[in-house]
């Protein structure tokens, strides 16, 4: 993690522009990412297993998005999934994906999106302050932003609470790690899920998936073994737009698990996943 210096609280007409610069940000970024669509740039590297891929891609979008945050606001700290973490002076830090959904980048499937946020404090979940996110969505172009206190938005249309189903007749997202072992466990898991649901989507990006239940095309999501970049952005847009996102415990969406939802249906989704043995998982 960063080293970002004791919490800094930006105040209202400060989380705004703070907001415009993660669009900015992430519409920039955006940008290049569609450009090299056609070839993805190969794949660069692997992460947590032989099918967790990074493409050149993903390391060059994190470039640009490090260079512009580094020219317009120097004193800030940056975490991000692909170059790990620098440090700032000013209490905030920068918490990027450049790209979320990089294996469905790399096979041309249209779900993958560049998230950029800023936090205050150290940019973990059990204890940020999420102050603005911004996750674009490359392909299909959809933008959803969020700024602490002021509301969510999905381009630029105010997002808010809306009918609560209950848990039978809502469609959930998950996803699952690139791990077998993990995989395996949490598939376990799903299948206890399942039953108690309308159905399951696994979209293949997080960021856009906690960004759907925001907006309402799915009613909650879960999974296990999200880091802050993926979470940073979307998390925040849910909450503005009435949510909840929680652990097991009822905490802060943390890596062990994080839960999004109207808090109803998050309640009830929780006692599901506590019995299918999630936790840990």
């Amino acid at each position: 993690m960063s080293t970002a210096p004791p919490l800094n609280q930006p105040d209202a007409d400060e989380r705004l522009a703070l907001l415009a610069l993660c669009e900015e940000l992430a519409r920039s970024a955006a940008d290049h990412v569609r450009a090299r669509t056609a070839d993805h740039g190969g794949v660069a590297r692997t992460k947590s297993s032989a099918v967790d891929v990074v493409t050149a891609v993903d390391t060059e979008s994190e470039a640009l998005l490090r260079k512009a945050i580094a020219r317009a606001r120097p004193d800030d700290a940056i975490l991000g999934e692909e170059e790990g973490a620098s440090s700032g002076t000013s209490g905030l830090t920068w918490v990027i994906d450049p790209i979320d959904g990089t294996v469905n980048f790399l096979y041309g499937i249209p779900s993958y999106a560049i998230s950029v946020a800023v936090v205050s404090g150290e940019p973990d979940p059990a204890t940020w302050t999420q102050i603005a996110g911004c996750v674009h969505a490359v392909a299909g172009g959809t933008t959803w932003t969020a700024a602490r206190g002021h509301g969510a938005w999905r381009d630029g249309e105010r997002l808010g609470p809306r009918p609560v189903p209950p848990l039978g007749e809502s469609l959930v997202g998950t996803g699952f790690s690139y791990t077998a072992d993990k995989r395996g466990r949490q598939g376990r898991v799903v299948a206890q899920v399942l039953p108690h649901v309308r159905d399951i989507r696994r979209i293949g990006s997080a960021a856009i998936d906690l960004c759907l239940v925001a907006d309402g095309r799915l009613d909650a999501y879960y999974e296990s073994g999200l880091n802050p970049w993926d979470m940073a952005a979307g998390t925040l847009v849910v909450t503005e737009a009435g949510g909840v996102a929680t652990d097991l415990d009822g905490g802060p969406a943390t890596r062990a698990m994080t839960l999004v939802g109207p808090a109803a249906v998050v309640g009830d989704l929780t006692r599901v996943l506590r019995d299918a043995g999630a936790a840990g998982v």
